[in-house]
């Protein structure tokens, strides 16, 4: 699995140890930044790991702030993007299985990095289930074309 992950200044520590924990599980890892605690702004780097996603070179993407609500807000402006901010084990999994999320969002501030870890996992490790779930994504789908 192919995964773009990024973070700002307030994510950055619990991006590394995400990161690191994927990388062990056998997981591709492109890290699109930040690389340093300097104060910087979430929207870029949320549109980075969108755009990874989007264009297919990820096929999942991980974004690291503060509370993860920011990164959520932005990735989501990007077409074909389902960002969800997850703090709990029970959510990481429906978000892929019933949303197929593709781009799971974190809070620094929220999680400790066990934890982090864990859902980063379980995240990665779901499938979508399809079916009538599919269904209620071609329904977001026509909302985001405006239909």
């Amino acid at each position: 699995m192919k995964i773009a992950i990024g973070c700002d200044h307030a994510g950055l520590e619990l991006k590394e140890q995400v990161k690191k924990h994927l990388q062990e599980m056998g997981c591709t890892v492109t890290d699109m930044g930040t690389y340093d605690s300097k104060s910087c702004h979430y929207p870029i780097y949320a549109q980075k790991v969108a755009m990874e996603v989007v264009s297919g070179r990820a096929g999942l993407g991980i974004l690291v702030c503060g509370t993860g609500v920011g990164m959520s807000i932005a990735a989501n402006k990007v077409k074909g993007i389902r960002a969800a901010v997850v703090s709990d084990c029970f959510t990481a999994r429906a978000v892929r299985m019933h949303n197929d999320a593709n781009v799971l969002c974190l809070g620094a501030r929220v999680l400790g990095s066990g934890l982090a870890c864990l859902i980063a996992q379980l995240f990665v490790e779901t499938e979508f289930e399809g079916g009538r779930h599919q269904t209620r994504l071609d329904m977001i789908r026509d909302i985001e074309e405006g239909k």
